[in-house]
């Protein structure tokens, strides 16, 4: 009997198998070639079977340009491969996942996933790109796991537990062996951690880290929220004792090295729950007749040192996190809402921005300084109002004048090109169980307008301090906060959108005018039908404001500098500047750009953070306020547009859900993301971005954070509820005594009614 070869002894491998083997083969060997029998042996695909699928192979990826055929059936690695092909892994619950290179998303099946989690750093090969059919990615290797953690709701059972989570990035319950629970019981919210996940596995398994407490208990939800989004929602107790040793420390030699405000009026206007008052104004008359205002903020820095672990923490957090019912600050609140807070009759230290004005609010000069204060008066922003607008109060000269020089900078803000969005921001009531139980709106008056001119002020004359040097003279290192111009294409498409309703705006020209062009426009369609639509365009046109060394000016502003100096207490970013101003101040040398640059970014990641937290935070608020609301009728207007269905934020309490596309039953839409819209193609009925629609509360999801609304389209059926909006309207008709009409009215009534009827048929 013959003796078999190797060959046929080799086991057969899986065609799917080659691709990924040979690519791996070449890129090894990248700097030689080899031809189909020595790659074949290379990677021990010696099989009788697979020798066709290796030569075929090998000719799909050099025709996919996926590795370079360089003489006559010679191949080798493509040079342009590698790095190339490694990108951030994109998971969803979906099973629609991808990898994105080069801001292309590229799809990933699961079973080519390796099981990357969302956000990993993946090596990835690209199949060849057959006709009719998008690319596919399959992972090969996890370069850089991403650390994250998965928050859902515990299944405790006898021989194994399990989290079946809320994130919308892993569709797989995890696995818990008992052993590493932390005591979470059934029902419990929990933070776990994936320990491993094996390819042939259909779960992950992991570990508790922490238990947050029952589902659906109000401190447990929050806590979820903040940890679903990688933010702290509790404080080291080594940071908070560190922070308790620290003394106010005003002492005569410090005061010595600080201008003396003690005896000059001084009061901060915060809103009313607020604790940490990082900002307050001093006003007094000079002898020339000029007014001297101080803008003075809480000298953070000089209680908190660059190598204190209070300053490792507070670099970390990088901002408070406001959520629906708690504020999570970045300092402990031994200095946030103690030593530091500009508390009234309390003497504190302050860093400071002082002006002298005329009565036109024109800066005649101004100064930055080290000070020391004592608030007389601690306002909330509606008691300042009420003096604003009774002109009676406890320091009314000092509010109405601070007043109308704040007006005139705001008028001159807008003279200037800065853009003027004002929307109101939705809060609720909350009961004793952090149950929202009514909704209300924040609107920006004249008391917020005159704290919020000043700061701007003081902002824009630190960063010129800094920014702004003699001809010839380079500028030291410094932290900005920019706002980069607008999207040129959104800005076009909101101009052909508004030329629709007879409006104007400049797409071209410089920011003032493309700026005075939008302000127009928001104040032209106050109260017309088209003002939802162009309203929300105008905005999402505009960039997102970020920290950096590379100051490109502040467009919304219309300023060619800034930055933010005024809410060291809450930013990081603030605290840098002052520490920044210091260092100049003494003659230091420029800071190193790098570092301030990784810094910046820092900040500006985490106040992004900050900012989808309190949105979830409002999400979950409003669906827990609508659950009790469940098929009432609301009128609303459509805020976003997406292929899967309309977005609708009800007029009543801003409360914002989804209209399914699924549920629009009378026709098939498509979508036109262009135009914003949703058009059937049979009847062409069209949803749009700022339509005023009707809707039905249909499902409220707390697990989702997500609100359903059904369409309602009555047709003059009688039997449909009026919304809230509609009944009170039709109450205060009903009840409003009716006028007895004079006989020579009745006539006029009888004989004008076939009249016009018949006009009409005409």
């Amino acid at each position: 009997m013959a003796k078999k070869t190797n060959k046929d002894t080799a086991p057969r491998i899986k065609k799917q198998d080659l691709e990924h083997l040979i690519l791996n083969f070449l890129e090894r060997e990248n700097k030689q070639s080899f031809n189909y029998k020595q790659i074949a042996f290379a990677i021990n695909a010696t099989h009788p079977s697979n020798r066709m699928d290796v030569i075929n192979i090998l000719d799909t990826l050099a025709a996919a340009d996926l590795i370079q055929e360089v003489g006559l059936g010679k191949y080798k690695a493509n040079s342009n491969r590698g790095t190339a092909n490694v990108g951030e892994f994109v998971r969803r619950s979906n099973g629609r996942n991808g990898v994105m290179i080069d801001d292309e998303l590229i799809f990933v099946a699961e079973r080519n996933s390796r099981h990357a989690l969302n956000g990993d750093k993946v090596r990835v090969e690209i199949s060849a790109h057959r006709r009719g059919q998008e690319p596919e990615a399959k992972v090969i290797e996890i370069v850089e796991p991403k650390e994250q953690v998965f928050i859902g709701t515990l299944n405790v059972e006898k021989n194994y537990a399990s989290l079946v989570t809320d994130s919308k990035y892993l569709a797989a319950d995890i696995i818990i062996p008992r052993s590493k629970l932390k005591g979470g019981k059934t029902g419990d919210k929990a933070i776990v951690r994936i320990t491993q996940w094996r390819e042939e596995e259909m779960n992950p398994k992991g570990e508790v880290v922490d238990i947050l407490g029952q589902k659906g208990e109000n401190n447990a939800e929050m806590h979820a929220i903040l940890a679903e989004f990688g933010l702290p929602y509790k404080y080291p107790a080594n940071v908070e004792k560190a922070a308790d040793a620290i003394g106010a420390g005003i002492t005569p030699e410090e005061i010595s090295r600080r201008e003396d405000f003690r005896g000059v009026t001084t009061f901060t206007i915060d809103p009313r729950d607020a604790k940490d008052f990082d900002d307050a104004l001093s006003i007094r008359k000079l002898r020339n007749g000029h007014w001297e205002v101080g803008v003075h903020i809480a000298d953070v820095t000089h209680y908190v040192s660059p190598t204190s672990i209070i300053e490792k923490e507070a670099k970390q957090r990088a901002t408070s996190v406001y959520l629906v019912d708690r504020t999570i600050p970045m300092l402990p609140e031994h200095l946030s809402n103690g030593i530091c807070s500009l508390r009234p009759n309390e003497e504190k230290l302050t860093y400071s921005t002082i002006f002298e004005m005329d009565d036109k609010a024109n800066v005649l000069k101004s100064r930055i300084v080290k000070t020391v204060i004592k608030s007389d008066r601690r306002f909330t922003y509606e008691e300042a109002q009420e003096i604003i607008e009774t002109g009676e109060g406890d320091f009314k000269e000092e509010i109405l004048t601070l007043d109308k020089l704040a007006k005139e900078l705001r008028k001159r803000r807008y003279e200037n090109g800065a853009l003027d969005f004002d929307r109101a921001e939705v809060r609720f009531e909350i009961d004793k169980e952090g149950r929202p139980i009514s909704v209300f709106f924040k609107e920006s008056k004249d008391a917020n307008k005159l704290i919020e001119e000043f700061m701007l002020l003081a902002n824009i004359t630190v960063a010129e301090h800094i920014g702004k040097v003699p001809k010839g003279k380079k500028a030291k290192n410094f932290v900005y906060r920019v706002h980069d111009n607008p999207d040129p294409e959104k800005i076009t498409n909101l101009s052909q959108i508004a030329a629709r309703f007879g409006f104007r705006v400049k797409t071209d020209g410089n920011p003032k005018e493309i700026n005075s062009g939008i302000n127009r426009l928001l104040k032209d369609v106050k109260g017309r039908g088209e003002e939802n639509l162009l309203s929300i365009l105008a905005i999402r046109s505009m960039a997102k404001a970020v920290y950096t060394t590379e100051n490109i000016g502040h467009y919304g502003l219309a300023v060619p500098y800034y930055t933010h100096f005024t809410s060291p207490i809450r930013r990081y970013p603030d605290m840098m500047v002052h520490r920044l101003l210091s260092k100049y101040a003494e003659g230091g040398r420029s800071a190193d750009k790098v570092r301030l640059e990784e810094e910046c970014k820092h900040s500006s990641d985490m106040e992004q953070l900050a900012a989808n937290a309190e949105r979830a935070s409002i999400r979950y608020k409003q669906v827990e306020y609508m659950q009790n609301r469940l098929g009432e009728i609301y009128e609303g207007v459509i805020s976003g547009v997406t292929e899967w269905g309309f977005y609708v934020e009800l007029d009543e309490n801003k409360c914002e859900g989804l209209v399914p596309v699924r549920d629009l039953a009378d026709d098939y839409y498509d979508y036109d993301e262009k135009n914003f819209c949703l058009t059937g193609r049979k009847y062409h009925n069209t949803y749009t971005l700022g339509d005023i629609v009707r809707v039905q509360v249909a499902r409220a999801d707390l697990d989702k954070k997500q609100l359903d609304f059904a369409l309602v389209v009555d047709e003059g059926n009688p039997n449909i509820p009026l919304s809230k909006k509609e009944a009170a309207s039709k109450a205060k008709k009903e009840t409003k005594p009716k006028k007895e009409k004079t006989k020579k009215e009745k006539a006029r009534k009888g004989s004008g009614a076939k009249g016009s009827s018949k006009k009409r048929k005409k």
